[in-house]
């Protein structure tokens, strides 16, 4: 009976906690959204820290690596050698599942479907316990099941039928090591909770329990000498196929999971930091409020919006009271991102953390993963930010984040120029991209908002003004016609999203000229914030572009909707070339469309095309349109 209460007790507690990271709306089964990530599982004496960041060890969360699987929540099942481990170590950054990861054990084992030996499990929230305090193994066992009253001799004397969860280790890891207290063997023996907990992990009290121990990896140094012969599982983050299959399960509607999706894998930033589940939770929550009543997607918040949010959700409840000191945090780990950048550099090494003022428990391990240096290196550990992406995004926030003409660092001699980020990037560091974009993003009037006031971090303008000189002047050399022939500017302005700006941006060009793009759903969302912004654009050309929109099997075709969507805003145009984009029948109907739309086009070039009879039946319908003023067909 006790035991049929505390199980019931444990996987009521469970979903409910799943239920806070739901989304505004009414939260679905929390079965319904989990998705199996990819894991690195191997024993203590063959761990090594994986070297640099997610996202630079190519294949870790992608499936090319053999070392990573699809993870299950079987952990305490024989492995590969026969053995069942009894000490697990869950090892993963923030936003990795871990959490999410106990919540599934606990209710798969609460309804008989997981580890079946284990007649009691009991959670420990180390983020919640109070140190110091005293008790015994007992009182913890009584308060993780409340209103019960602990039988001893059913519970406590059946060691090898309990499973102990310490969940956020790194919330207690430092205190614990330096504890020098004679460790407990009785369970009923009430000592301050430092000792008990060590008792349990060094298992001088109940040494026939299991342990399933969550952490991230800057704690993992102190927590391995308390700890002997167990194993970790190292959390790599959702795979491709993973991201996908969770985007359908966070949405109900097939349709719009496909959607949203789709514009994800078309933003390579986007999708490549989806890899970290709680950066796909962020994601699929501002997509579900973005088509919320719509069939389309026309997103306002690009990738800079998104990293945004994912930052405040991280700094939540942190240093509020005192603005300063996150300031002053962000500006040291920021040039301290922008350095790596510039030096192609993702591993730091401890005494430059050190040098940097960024060693601070509090906020340090929330960016940068910790890697404890191989038996036999003598320098100290070395620090990767949690993925590339993150270390680009905060390389961009040094160039505009205010620091009151203050050092931040030994780093401080790095030099706040935007003309030579620019330049550089046009010229030959074209691995700048991402922090260019980033950029562009940080410096619209609602990034600069939204930092000040949910993050409390102060964003200065003053950039604005060369980076709409820098794209005015890029495509402006000596005989160069006024044309934009690069996808990145397009994603630019995206990424700031201003109707005034990209006017400026674009008012002296007049040409549009891709060739050979593979135009994603992302990269025609872009595309089409900008044309409607254009208004002296006179020629639009595709050579060899190919389009995808939702529907795989509607391939190159679908996607003239978009240049439907680009018809709401008017323009002059004199000349539109779609040539070796091998169109087909199917897109007809928006072609027509358009040419009603648009009474300035003059002049339409479809090379390469098959259009079939049915298809150019079509398109009479558009020409023999009252508005169409069409003048060559070809």
């Amino acid at each position: 009976e006790h035991r049929r209460n505390c199980r019931e007790h444990m996987v009521r507690e469970s979903l409910q906690e799943g239920e806070l990271d739901a989304s505004p709306r009414e939260s679905p089964s929390f079965h319904s959204r989990f998705t199996a990530l990819s894991i690195s599982m191997e024993p203590q004496s063959k761990h090594r820290a994986k070297d640099g960041a997610v996202g630079t060890r190519q294949g870790c969360a992608n499936g090319s690596s053999g070392a990573a699987s699809a993870i299950t929540t079987a952990l305490f099942e024989p492995n590969g050698d026969g053995q069942t481990p009894q000490v697990v170590v869950l090892v993963g950054a923030p936003g990795m599942g871990k959490t999410t990861m106990v919540r599934k054990v606990i209710v798969e084992w609460g309804e008989g479907m997981l580890h079946p030996q284990f007649d009691f499990v009991f959670c420990i929230d180390c983020k919640a316990i109070a140190l110091p305090m005293e008790g015994s193994v007992a009182d913890l066992v009584s308060q993780c099941c409340p209103g019960q009253q602990v039988p001893p001799g059913k519970i406590l004397d059946h060691q090898k039928k309990i499973l102990f969860i310490f969940d956020g280790f790194e919330a207690l890891g430092f205190s614990l090591v330096e504890q020098k207290a004679e460790l407990i063997s009785d369970p009923r023996e009430v000592k301050p909770l430092e000792v008990t907990l060590m008792s349990l992990l060094k298992k001088t009290v109940l040494p026939e329990a299991s342990l399933l121990i969550t952490t991230r990896p800057t704690a993992l140094g102190s927590l391995g000498r308390c700890l002997e012969g167990h194993y970790y599982v190292e959390i790599l983050g959702f795979s491709a196929s993973s991201r996908e299959e969770y985007f359908h399960r966070y949405f109900e509607n097939p349709s719009k999971a496909n959607m949203a999706f789709r514009f994800a894998r078309g933003n390579k930033i986007l999708f490549n930091l989806c890899v970290i589940p709680f950066m796909s939770w962020t994601v699929c929550g501002i997509l579900e409020q973005e088509l919320c009543g719509k069939k389309n997607l026309e997103c306002s918040k690009a990738t800079t919006g998104m990293m945004m949010f994912y930052l405040s959700q991280l700094l939540k409840h942190r240093d509020r009271d005192n603005p300063q000191v996150l300031q002053q945090f962000l500006l040291r780990l920021c040039s301290l991102a922008a350095d790596g950048i510039w030096k192609h550099k993702v591993l730091f090494e401890e005494k430059e953390i050190k040098d940097c003022g960024l060693d601070q428990p509090g906020l340090l391990p929330l960016f940068l993963n910790e890697r404890i240096p191989r038996e036999g290196e003598d320098h100290g550990n070395v620090y990767a930010f949690t993925h590339l992406h993150l270390q680009e995004f905060f390389a961009a926030m040094f160039y505009v984040l205010e620091d009151d003409g203050a050092m931040v660092g030994s780093l401080g001699r790095l030099e706040k120029d935007v003309h030579k980020l620019l330049e550089s990037y046009s010229k030959s560091r074209k691995d700048l991209n991402v922090t260019v974009r980033f950029l562009f993003g940080l410096v619209s009037q609602k990034s600069i908002e939204y930092m000040d006031k949910t993050i409390g971090c102060r964003i200065s303008p003053r950039a604005r003004e060369e980076l709409l000189q820098w794209l005015q002047g890029r495509y402006r050399g000596p005989g160069q016609a006024l044309k934009v022939s690069e996808m990145d500017t397009f994603h630019f302005l995206f990424e700031m999203n201003e109707k005034r700006f990209a006017q400026s941006a674009l008012g002296r060009f007049t040409d549009l000229d891709l060739q050979d793009i593979k135009l994603t759903l992302y990269d025609q969302m872009a595309l089409s914030f900008c044309i409607q912004h254009w208004a002296g654009l006179s020629c639009v050309t595709l050579r060899g572009c190919s389009f995808h929109w939702q529907d795989p099997e509607a391939g190159l075709d679908a996607s003239v909707s978009s240049w439907g969507r680009c018809a709401e805003a008017p323009f002059s145009m004199v000349s539109c070339r779609l040539q070796w984009c091998r169109l087909s029948e199917s897109c007809c109907a928006e072609l027509a469309a358009l040419l009603a739309e648009q009474p300035g086009l003059a002049r339409v070039e479809l090379d390469d095309s098959s259009l079939d009879d049915s298809g150019v039946r079509l398109l009479c319908k558009g020409l023999q349109n009252p508005c169409c003023h069409l003048h060559v067909l070809r």
